[in-house]
């Protein structure tokens, strides 16, 4: 499901449909707030860093647990990375082997996250969390769950695309946030908006005087592969959380995009869907390009007819996060 356009207007401007909804936006925000007032019942032996966000849908998160996760094991730390796996159909404590699993079983981030560090899936979090200290975490990092109560966060980062923001301003279904901006950000030990510099200014412009814990902003580039974009036609499809991001990314390489496809988010690639997909690429003598996350949701039979375009997550001040990492890293 697409997020409705109303969602990103201004919170100064006026929407009628936004305006209506608003009593059940706000009865959503209570019941958000209700549940994650509740004490957390799991204190986990080692420290657990939750990346996770306010609104529902792409915000980064993935590429930010890719780039704390590569960050930390270069420190030498044992780090694992704990998820639901949204979109997967396992449901007791596993680890997920990209060899054997598929997105259908684990979900398709925890299959790219399983490439940077051990990765559980669980539908209950603490009893991931207890498997990956089992199996010798020294730390762990949460992939998303800021609204889940169960489990005490030694350290709580909230990311946010720069571009959107947190939009209007309201809580589902009037607009985009889980829980309203002032309540969520309570609970955060720090806010990483991640965006170009013309996106940070206006972000910071909309929402900076919302923000007293430590800002720190990051960009998403690339990762330089040796491919020349500038040569050949490519078909682009995506299932993020905001497809037109990667197109424009493509196209700022330089690639001839002859046509894009925006997919729902988590949206499964279905053999039908993608041989039309590839019967679509041979008849415009194009190559199919998606990205890493929608990569791993590929049947196996079709993984080498389509190209992905990995990216990384660059944080504009290193030190910022070494900061705030430093009170919650285990001693060695």
């Amino acid at each position: 499901m697409k997020a409705p356009r109303f969602w990103f207007k201004p919170p100064s401007t006026f929407d009628l449909r936004a305006f209506l909804l608003s009593p059940l936006g706000a009865l959503y925000g209570y019941a958000t707030a209700h549940r994650v007032g509740k004490p957390a019942v799991m204190r986990a032996k080692c420290p657990i860093i939750c990346i996770g966000n306010i609104n529902a849908g792409g915000t980064g998160k993935t590429p930010t647990t890719i780039a704390l996760a590569q960050h930390l094991v270069y420190a030498g730390y044992d780090v694992h990375i704990v998820s639901r796996g949204y979109g997967g159909s396992l449901k007791d404590p596993t680890e997920v082997q990209p060899a054997t699993h598929t997105a259908s079983q684990v979900g398709d981030e925890p299959l790219l996250l399983a490439a940077f560090a051990r990765t559980w899936v669980a539908d209950d979090r603490g009893a991931g969390i207890n498997l990956a200290i089992a199996a010798g975490a020294q730390i762990i990092l949460m992939d998303d769950g800021f609204q889940d109560p169960k489990v005490h966060k030694d350290l709580s980062l909230v990311i946010v695309d720069a571009d959107k923001g947190f939009g209007n301003g309201k809580c589902i279904p009037a607009g985009p946030l889980r829980e309203p901006v002032s309540a969520g950000l309570r609970r955060a030990d720090a806010v990483i908006s991640i965006g170009d510099a013309a996106a940070q200014a206006r972000f910071k412009h909309t929402w900076g005087t919302a923000i007293s814990q430590p800002h720190i902003t990051g960009q998403l580039d690339p990762l330089e592969t040796g491919m020349d974009w500038t040569s050949g036609r490519y078909i682009a499809f995506a299932g993020i959380g905001h497809p037109e991001k990667f197109f424009a990314t493509l196209r700022g390489l330089g690639a001839n995009i002859i046509r894009s496809e925006a997919l729902d988010d988590h949206q499964p690639l279905t053999a039908g869907l993608v041989k039309r997909l590839k019967a679509e690429a041979r008849l415009g003598d194009a190559q199919l390009v998606t990205t890493e996350k929608d990569a791993a949701r590929l049947p196996r039979e079709f993984r080498m007819d389509v190209i992905a375009l990995p990216v990384r997550l660059t944080m504009t001040d290193p030190g910022a996060v070494d900061a705030l990492l430093k009170p919650v890293l285990p001693t060695r």
